[in-house]
């Protein structure tokens, strides 16, 4: 596996690749690896001649500093996480000076509305940051696909829309939630967890579960309380939202129609680690 530690290595090392006609897939991540990034490498591996992944916490997607500074970093031990799989051909390691040569900020986008929706009204411009740091990573690795999970269906949609609106050739695939045996999302911000919080936390894929039965044949207005009532009984855990949306404009509705397909939406604080979790509605 390649260890590319700057964008002109980056460069050398596409160009040889294209020259060759290889088909590449892409995932950038923010490290803190687990399985469920070597999910979206095992999609990518089937799909592409190259995989490529990149590691890279991105400063102008994070509303709060103390956030940022706390975001879990071992670049060496996701290095071997991914040497191990054997799913990887290259990692890109970029410093801030390669993503942004001139100032340390964000573009600002047109989601056409995506961006005002849920995780957008708590953290304004994050998707900006987003957007940015995913285009200009786009625009150096040159993918043909490029790999994200459901478990940020919003981020997903986003970087959709962004390819479309800037008429990138890159096909945008999700990849379906990776969980832990006990049904909890996996994530970075897991690691801040204490063994016996994430036992805990597996409430919140239980909800979901009850939330896709109840959805057959309760209101939407019923399935909140529901949902509020579980959490007003669990300590060391705060439910920050909860919604229905529809999954193509995701805005939430009270109300449904049977040809729109809709996704529960959950955000749980537990002990101070923001878990976000979604599923589709049957």
């Amino acid at each position: 596996m390649e260890v590319l530690k700057n964008k002109k290595t980056l460069q050398d090392f596409i160009e040889r690749q294209k020259e060759m006609g290889k088909r590449i897939g892409f995932a950038p991540t923010m490290g803190a690896l687990h399985n469920g990034h070597l999910s979206l490498y095992e999609t990518a591996r089937k799909e592409n001649d190259l995989v490529i992944s990149s590691i890279f916490v991105n400063p102008t997607q994070f509303n709060n500093a103390e956030d940022l500074e706390k975001y879990p970093r071992d670049t060496d031990h996701d290095i071997t996480i991914l040497k191990t799989s054997g799913l990887v051909d290259a990692v890109y390691l970029p410093q801030v000076e390669d993503i942004y040569p001139e100032k340390t900020e964000s573009q600002s986008y047109d989601y056409d509305g995506l961006e005002n929706e849920m995780e957008g009204k708590s953290r304004p411009g994050h998707f900006d940051g987003v957007g940015t740091v995913v285009e200009e990573l786009f625009r150096q690795v040159k993918p043909d696909n490029a790999y994200f999970g459901e478990k940020d269906y919003q981020q997903l949609a986003i970087i959709k829309k962004m390819v479309e609106k800037k008429q990138l050739p890159i096909k945008v695939k999700g990849v379906s939630i990776y969980r832990a045996e006990n049904g909890l999302a996996l994530s970075s911000r897991n690691q801040r967890l204490s063994e016996t919080r994430k036992e805990d936390a597996r409430i919140i894929f239980e909800t979901l579960t009850k939330v896709n039965e109840w959805f057959k044949n309760t209101s939407i207005v019923n399935i909140k309380k529901n949902v509020n009532e579980i959490f007003d009984n669990q300590t060391n855990m705060e439910l920050e939202y909860f919604l229905i949306a529809d999954e193509n404009t995701l805005k939430e509705t009270d109300q449904r129609e049977e040809k729109n397909p809709y996704r529960a939406f959950i955000v749980v604080n537990v002990d101070g680690v923001r878990l976000i979790d979604n599923m589709h509605l049957n």
